[in-house]
């Protein structure tokens, strides 16, 4: 979906089921602070919101 805008991508392993997505440094989810996983409609829209 993000192919055109992504030169990269880092997966990095988190403590204490830590989740945590972002872009470009900017953190756009977090499943500490939010409590929970990301559905993965949000999770695109707050990609494309960022890469915007």
């Amino acid at each position: 979906m993000f192919a055109e805008q992504t030169a990269s991508l880092t997966l990095i392993p988190g403590a204490d089921g830590a989740f945590e997505v972002a872009v470009d440094g900017d953190l756009v989810f977090s499943k500490k602070a939010q409590g929970r996983y990301p559905e993965v409609k949000e999770l695109q829209e707050a990609i494309a919101a960022r890469l915007s």
